[in-house]
């Protein structure tokens, strides 16, 4: 094999088909019951998904010796090697016990002489080589032809076993590092949390508001000249209305909504003279949007409209700055969508969506669907820094109705009690926590790096391992393929 780079001596370079028998994998009818249920381990890649042993012994189906008579399924034994083959392509485990596949993997049963965890790492490392010899246009996938021509670099059998234990000491090593990297991001969530309740139960600035003793607005006097701005601005939006002509839908005065009661104060945490508790739908509005017939056909693109989707377009991560769909005001108004100002908070509040605890900010006039909800028509008395990083220290999925397909509605919103102070107060805290909050997000950076980094170093330690490279040994350039005969498989394990 020309071109594959120089080995130790001794070594050799061979082929999948030369190390022992390919094998594919089948699916029986899932129409038939009786072929489902039985003795008969079976897996598919998606029992790989997240799987980080070495071994597996089941998969989450098993089959009937019916039903492996009734398919392609293959039974092989204990020490064989699986390789998932499509969707995704890479994922490799070893069978302890006898073991059948669906046909998204292509399996090895070792030949006497080859260690199948050598085999197992080696086709970990294969991977992006797996990968550029795959075809397919909806997903590729390699086949068995493919696989069984992909090079593998073989040594004798006790260093087969030598490198394997050297590799896990590295590894060993490797995870530790890992362990620690994770632990440390785990504990930087916690810190993020920690400072954001102290901030809104006032911990954060004792010393600063203890400098300013009567000299800061009271919370009091705070929701009085909230519910006067509130109110005057429902007074101009009706008589803007009237003056329209009252076309279009009128205006909602803003919702009363009863005080937090004595039992609900008693379980929230006390909060320091000149600070208060109120309900979060008396201080702003609590909006969904809306997925009018005929969006699609827009071709404006004065306005975004947002879905949960563009939450994750790139770009996207903090403030909403472009979406796949847009539309001119003229659409928005014909669709009778509502365009809600920039800053805005929006956050997913239907199913799935909801447990990601996404929320971004609106950076220009937008319209957004039903499966979002926003935070609005913010008073002069309320710091959007203050409201958005608040919304950070919320947990949605604990505000949801814990329904079988969860959401979160207005009546989930409104009552949720908001601690208010000064505005003063607020962008002291907004920067307090800007300044903190950054701190921990480059530490974030740099333990993320760290773990990218892991994750090269692996990869680079079976580079070396598969070329001879974990220890110093002379060089042969491309030796003669082994006269193995891989017509009499066998079971080797560790």
């Amino acid at each position: 094999m020309m071109g594959l780079g120089e080995l130790p001596e001794g070594w050799a370079w061979t082929t999948v088909a030369e190390l022992g028998k390919v094998v594919s994998g089948g699916t029986p009818s899932t129409k038939e019951a009786s072929y489902w249920g039985g003795d008969i381990a079976w897996i598919s890649p998606s029992d790989l998904t997240g799987y980080t042993d070495k071994f597996i012994a089941r998969g989450a189906k098993s089959i009937t010796a019916s039903g492996l008579q009734n398919s392609s399924a293959t039974a092989m034994p204990a020490g064989s090697v699986h390789f998932s083959s499509r969707a995704p392509i890479g994922y490799t485990v070893i069978s302890s016990r006898s073991m059948t596949t669906n046909q998204g993997f292509k399996s090895l049963v070792p030949a006497d002489g080859v260690f199948n965890e050598y085999i197992y790492y080696y086709f970990k490392s294969a991977k992006q080589l797996a990968e550029s010899v795959a075809t397919g246009t909806t997903f590729k996938e390699i086949s068995g032809s493919a696989f069984s021509k992909m090079p593998v670099p073989l040594p004798p059998t006790a260093e087969q076993h030598r490198i394997v234990a050297k590799i896990e000491e590295l590894f060993s090593e490797l995870d530790q590092g890992v362990a620690s990297l994770k632990t440390a991001r785990e504990q930087l969530k916690v810190y993020r949390q920690s400072l954001l309740k102290n901030a809104f139960e006032g911990k954060l600035t004792t010393a600063w508001r203890a400098a300013r003793r009567d000299q800061l607005e009271t919370a009091a006097a705070l929701q009085q000249r909230i519910a006067r701005e509130r109110q005057a601005r429902y007074q101009q939006q009706l008589a803007d209305w009237q003056t329209a002509g009252q076309q279009g839908s009128k205006p909602k005065p803003p919702k009363p909504l009863p005080p937090l009661t004595t039992e609900e104060l008693a379980e929230l945490p006390e909060l320091p003279a000149g600070w208060g508790w109120v309900r979060l739908g008396c201080v702003l509005d609590a909006v969904s949007g809306n997925t009018p017939k005929g969006i699609e056909q827009t071709s404006g693109r004065e306005v975004p409209f947002y879905r949960v989707s563009d939450m994750n377009r790139e770009g996207n991560e903090l403030y909403m700055n472009s979406s796949a769909t847009y539309l001119s005001k003229a659409e928005a108004k014909g669709l009778g969508l509502t365009i809600y100002p920039a800053g805005t908070i929006l956050f997913p509040k239907r199913g799935g969506a909801i447990a990601t605890n996404k929320k971004r900010r609106l950076l220009v006039p937008a319209c957004f669907d039903l499966n979002l909800m926003g935070l609005t028509n913010l008073p002069n008395g309320i710091g959007l820094g203050y409201l958005w990083n608040w919304v950070l220290s919320l947990d949605l999925a604990s505000i949801s109705d814990g329904s079988n397909v969860p959401q979160i509605n207005n009546r989930n919103v409104e009552p949720l009690a908001f601690p208010v102070c000064s505005l003063a107060e607020q962008l002291e805290i907004v920067q307090e926590l800007e300044s903190k909050l950054s701190e921990a997000d480059q530490l974030d950076k740099t333990l993320a790096t760290a773990l990218q980094q892991a994750d090269a170093l692996r990869q680079s330690i079976l580079k070396k391992a598969f070329h001879g490279q974990l220890e110093n040994r002379p060089k042969t350039k491309n030796p003669p393929l082994p006269c193995s005969n891989a017509s009499a498989p066998g079971n080797r394990m560790a």
